[in-house]
């Protein structure tokens, strides 16, 4: 992947425009003061790597060394915050989330020792977020029977609780690289942190991290993971359609509603695929996972005619899709997404979403728990994959 950036980049570096150092933030960006605000200790948790790399960032000398540098350090940014995760126990996914934003506003605000250019600059953004969310550590390293990629997902609606922690980040963290064991099967999880932006979907990130592997049947189970309401919720129908008034965490309003839920985009193309498609998760194993939660085989949905519980996919086949099993936002997108995409390329890996209980802002008690429970539902999964 990165000399498939370094090429893209030096064919972006032959325009003569150059980063614009006076560009406003982003809104994820803008939200960093208000962050130190209500909650300092999770803001400077990494406040050590983060001026190190400022300072480093300033005294380049040209773009091969920004490459090298934003790649190692956003690599090493991810590790630290497994290290810390785990080492603390802690269960705060918070830390990571901010030290990304705070290092991407280095990036954007800070000039180096050399003349860098607009596309380089987002060459440069985009190793950032690829490190430090694990897409640059998904390689299985260990000699285990079963291998299982799965994601979660940053805080979001952070405009309502700027302090709020999301408890499928702290699973992300906390079981990336992680060997798990049933009834003698063996099992590698590797995980990445996805971001709560319709632009990012609306460009791929879903379908280019997942393609390889439906393509190449090269794991076990895809989990995609979420915060969700009261217990778990297994979604066995996910909808195509988006239908919340929700911000993402850019503040962008896709604008879709009860009445008029909108498709999303696929490189500017409207995605294809039915209204609804099915998960593939072990169900039965998964419902077998004991512990302090309820797990649901969640059929519900909601289309333009009706709200219901269909028993089955047929029942689904000429609805307009308003709201999945997931809801009408990313949580829901995520899980069409893989399922549409594993279909697409007639792969056979399992594949599913998982809605984690809801918490108030941040509850590392109850996040041990959920993090907990999704390892045993994993663990039983095995002996049906």
């Amino acid at each position: 992947m990165i000399k498939t950036l370094i090429a893209t980049s030096l064919i972006f570096s032959s325009s003569n425009a150059l980063a614009n150092l006076n560009t406003p933030l982003t809104p994820e960006e803008l939200r960093i003061e208000k962050a130190s605000q209500a909650m300092p200790s999770v803001l400077s948790a990494f406040a050590s790597e983060v001026n190190q790399f400022e300072q480093q960032f300033k005294s380049l000398s040209s773009y091969a060394q920004a490459v090298d540098a934003v790649n190692d350090y956003s690599k090493r940014l991810w590790f630290s915050a497994k290290k810390r995760i785990a080492t603390t126990q802690n269960l705060d996914d918070r830390a990571l989330y901010w030290a990304r934003l705070q290092s991407s506003k280095i990036i954007r605000t800070t000039k180096p020792a050399f003349s860098l250019s607009a596309a380089q600059q987002t060459v440069l953004l985009t190793l950032l977020e690829n490190g430090s969310r694990g897409r640059t550590d998904l390689s299985y390293s260990q000699n285990t029977s079963k291998k299982i990629l799965l994601t979660g997902f940053d805080p979001f609606l952070l405009d309502r609780n700027i302090n709020q922690s999301n408890p499928s980040g702290v699973a992300a963290l906390l079981l990336d690289g992680q060997v798990i064991n049933y009834k003698g099967i063996s099992a590698e999880i590797n995980t990445v942190m996805l971001p709560v932006r319709y632009e990012d979907f609306d460009h791929g990130i879903i379908e280019s991290l997942l393609a390889p592997y439906y393509a190449l049947n090269n794991v076990d189970m895809v989990v995609t993971v979420s915060m969700g309401s009261k217990d778990f919720d297994l979604e066995r129908f996910p909808g195509k359609r988006r239908s919340v008034t929700a911000p993402d965490n850019a503040n962008v309003v896709y604008g879709g509603s009860k009445t008029a839920p909108l498709i999303p985009s696929l490189n500017d193309r409207p995605l294809p695929g039915t209204e609804f498609v099915e998960f593939s998760l072990p169900v039965s194993a998964m419902l077998s996972a004991k512990g302090p939660f309820p797990i649901n085989d969640n059929h519900h949905v909601i289309t333009l005619k009706k709200d219901f519980e269909p028993n089955s996919f047929d029942e689904l086949k000429d609805a307009i899709a308003v709201r999945g099993g997931g809801g009408g936002y990313l949580s829901n997108e995520i899980s069409y997404r893989s399922i549409r995409l594993r279909n697409q390329l007639n792969s056979d890996i399992p594949t599913g979403h998982i809605h984690t209980p809801r918490i108030a802002q941040f509850e590392p008690e109850t996040e041990a728990k959920i993090v907990k429970q999704i390892q045993t539902m994993l663990e039983r999964s095995l002996v049906a994959l």
